[in-house]
């Protein structure tokens, strides 16, 4: 997933400022994809690859900061790089507020929008890795038995294997061996490593205060 070439999608309604875009993204080893309005680029199936939008702001019909909030809802590490031909301080906040990487305006220097998507493919990889990260946690989780979870609920709790065997009614022996089971199917090497795979996934209880 993350070897896949990173896609560039560019929504601007202006077809030449499309195809210098498209050629300046190829030139840098990445793949473009250009659209002329949001309603086209929502028609695009979503990717797997690190991927970034340059969008500009004006468009026809959805305009970019319509666009960026259902991209914010919907693609998550897919970071937008705004474009303008003429950017208001209000805009700009705006955009930036709502989780924007940049905001340039036109006309647009390569090297500078290049740097922009650099940044941006960046953080969409990091976003990506995350992703498989927690999707590969989860699945070991689920592929617990409901005693081996019970049991890894309350050691990461803190308790003891001979508190455990009283909360459940089983044997100190017994919480041993579903402990093993449940740190070998969650390849955790130690208590901590568990402890800290249960806090990621938000199995352990706020801390008071």
């Amino acid at each position: 997933m993350s070897h896949a070439t990173p896609i560039v999608f560019v929504v601007d309604d202006d077809v030449s400022v499309r195809k210098s875009l498209e050629l300046l993204i190829g030139s840098a080893g990445w793949q473009p994809e250009t659209f002329a309005s949001a309603q086209e680029f929502l028609s695009c199936p979503r990717v797997l690859a690190p991927s970034c939008l340059v969008l500009d702001v004006n468009l026809p019909g959805i305009n970019g900061l319509e666009l960026q909030k259902r991209v914010a809802a919907d693609r998550i590490n897919m970071p937008i790089i705004f474009i303008s031909g003429y950017g208001d301080v209000p805009m700009t906040v705006q955009a930036m507020k709502a989780g924007a990487v940049e905001f340039l305006t036109k006309p647009i220097r390569g090297e500078v929008l290049l740097s922009a998507i650099r940044n941006a493919i960046e953080r969409s990889q990091t976003a990506l890795s995350h992703e498989a990260e927690m999707r590969a946690l989860r699945d070991c989780h689920d592929s617990l038995s409901r005693r081996e979870r019970e049991v890894m609920a309350l050691v990461v709790s803190g308790l003891l294997n001979k508190q455990v065997g009283g909360e459940l009614g089983i044997s100190e022996i017994t919480v041993k061996a579903h402990r093993g089971q449940a740190m070998r199917k969650m390849k955790a090497d130690s208590l901590a490593a568990l402890v800290n795979m249960a806090a990621r996934l938000r199995l352990l209880p706020a801390p008071n205060g």
